[in-house]
């Protein structure tokens, strides 16, 4: 089983929960303070509120957070980061990482304008909302280099064999890496 996920920036999250119970007819699969996520059956998504009054405007401006696709397995999860660089996008993977009260491994790429899409699966649940760093994983298929500290750094033979150089990436309240722009450009 997969499912897409839409995150969305909400401001106040018990006006929204509210509505969403109403539109899709079932109940929050979790609650916790400024957060909220239900799990749809029908549509499969997973959709996720975050409180963040300063983020969101009025109608669809600031409404995205970020979107995703869950999986079920972190087997799944590297395939899809094996497939995203093979078809040579910058992916950055967080393994074990606590974010939206859940410990996942996950595998991020963003679209030409920026727009997150995280594939992840969630290993358990977690008692706060996100760590503040996360050691991740930059890669870039195909193009011998990769992106560290928002610079396009080459990379030796070996590490573009294994596709993978760590560093540290700052990331919002939730957990979305904010260094899109520096991923996309890469050589």
């Amino acid at each position: 089983m997969s499912r897409v996920q839409l995150a969305l920036n909400v401001r106040d999250v018990d006006a929204a929960v509210d509505f969403y119970r109403k539109l899709f007819g079932v109940e929050p699969a979790k609650r916790r303070p400024g957060y909220a996520n239900f799990a749809i059956a029908v549509p499969p998504l997973k959709l996720v509120l975050i409180e963040d009054p300063d983020a969101r405007g009025a109608g669809v401006a600031g409404a995205l957070n970020h979107l995703g696709v869950e999986v079920e397995t972190s087997a799944e999860v590297g395939a899809a980061t094996q497939r995203l660089t093979g078809q040579g996008l910058a992916t950055l993977t967080q393994d074990a990482t606590s974010c939206c009260y859940a410990v996942q491994d996950k595998v991020w790429v963003h679209d030409p304008d920026g727009a997150p899409w995280e594939v992840y699966t969630v290993l358990a649940d977690a008692p706060h909302a996100t760590t503040t760093t996360t050691t991740t994983t930059t890669t870039t298929a195909g193009s011998g280099c990769t992106t560290v500290d928002g610079q396009c750094v080459p990379v030796d033979a070996t590490a573009a064999t294994a596709g993978a150089v760590a560093r540290e990436v700052e990331l919002t309240t939730h957990g979305v890496p904010v260094a899109a722009s520096a991923v996309r450009s890469c050589c």
